[in-house]
């Protein structure tokens, strides 16, 4: 017997991306994002720029999903939205709407904690590598964000550790910038360190206690390296630069797999799932890959698509909540902080 069903419109809005999704139960029939290039020239993301840009593109992405997804507005069976982490403008402009759009339509409105729709994105159908059993631990990579998380039940979590600086993205970004590479430069180290030679060039792991994570020193001194060897040759990075990306990805990617082997230790829980942006680097890819059948680990990666910000993975935790009934009200307000373990 078929399933009534549950068609959940998502919108995602918490940085630059203005996302809209239609779910059918754990089926994603559109996930539909608008990028915003403006922010290219500033070499980062202007908050300002962001939030007008995102109600710019917020009717016409949410018109877009509905039409990909060929279901009528009225068939809507509630409206889930990003409140928070994120920048506050850009999150007031998905919250607005969403609150007006469940208003006009007389359905219920949930509220989604943007980390926990990293995580919980390993849920939405047809993932290749499954569904999660829980227990298991999940590291959340993002430019925002460095976590690892112990995940109990969809709305269980607790936070093993995490940066006391610069999240893993923005090292990547910052690392691109010191070698003249565009915005965003993370893809691009990535890039070019499938090139290079990952052993050519070592950088200190910074010693942090448990499973917090630190990036502010390696930053440092990846710009002090640069500094000494350009001083010796002008055209140092030009000469290098895929070894010098190879050597930078090598460097993050063991501080991120030696915490997540210090907390399957301490936990002896061997599930694995990554979830946010940086969750698309290759190279962080390739060492969960390894270690799955160097260690005994399962892995759990993500599509490309659910891996950056987009409103399927706020979706799926919308569909959860709807199940549970966990539904907010018009008083609801965007919140730039939040906390992955709040609900």
């Amino acid at each position: 017997m078929e399933k009534e069903p549950i068609y959940i419109l998502a919108i995602e809005s918490s940085c630059d991306d203005t996302s809209a999704a239609i779910l059918n139960h754990k089926n994603v029939l559109s996930n539909i994002t608008a990028s915003q290039k403006i922010h290219e020239e500033y070499g980062g993301v202007v908050p300002e720029l962001a939030s007008r840009a995102h109600q710019q593109n917020i009717v016409p992405v949410v018109h877009q999903a509905l039409n990909k997804a060929n279901i009528d507005k009225k068939l809507i069976s509630a409206i889930a939205f990003t409140r928070g982490p994120g920048l506050m403008g850009s999150l007031l402009v998905g919250t607005s709407f969403a609150k007006s759009l469940a208003l006009g339509l007389d359905v219920p409105l949930i509220e989604v904690n943007h980390m926990q729709a990293h995580i919980l994105a390993h849920f939405i159908e047809g993932q290749e590598d499954g569904i999660p059993e829980f227990p298991f631990l999940a590291m959340t990579i993002s430019g925002g964000h460095t976590q690892i998380v112990l995940v109990k039940d969809y709305f269980d979590m607790e936070i093993l550790g995490e940066t006391l600086d610069d999240a893993v993205g923005e090292a990547f970004d910052k690392s691109a910038k010191i070698l003249g590479l565009p915005y965003p430069g993370g893809p691009l180290v990535d890039k070019y360190a499938k090139e290079g030679n990952a052993d050519a060039f070592q950088f200190p792991k910074p010693k942090v206690e448990g499973l917090n994570f630190s990036f502010s020193g390696l930053k440092t001194s990846i710009l002090y390296f640069i500094q000494k060897e350009t001083a010796k040759n002008p055209n140092f990075i030009e000469e290098n630069l895929v070894d010098i990306c190879a050597s930078i990805q090598k460097t993050i990617i063991g501080i991120l797999m030696d915490k997540l082997k210090k907390a399957v230790k301490q936990t002896g829980i061997k599930n694995i799932a990554i979830g946010g942006g940086v969750s698309a680097n290759s190279g962080i890819r390739n060492a969960l890959r390894t270690a799955e059948k160097n260690r005994g680990w399962k892995t759990y990666i993500p599509k490309f698509e659910y891996c950056t910000d987009n409103a399927a993975m706020i979706g799926i935790v919308g569909y959860l909540k709807f199940n549970e009934m966990d539904f907010t009200n018009q008083s609801v307000s965007a919140k730039a902080r939040y906390k992955i373990t709040q609900n």
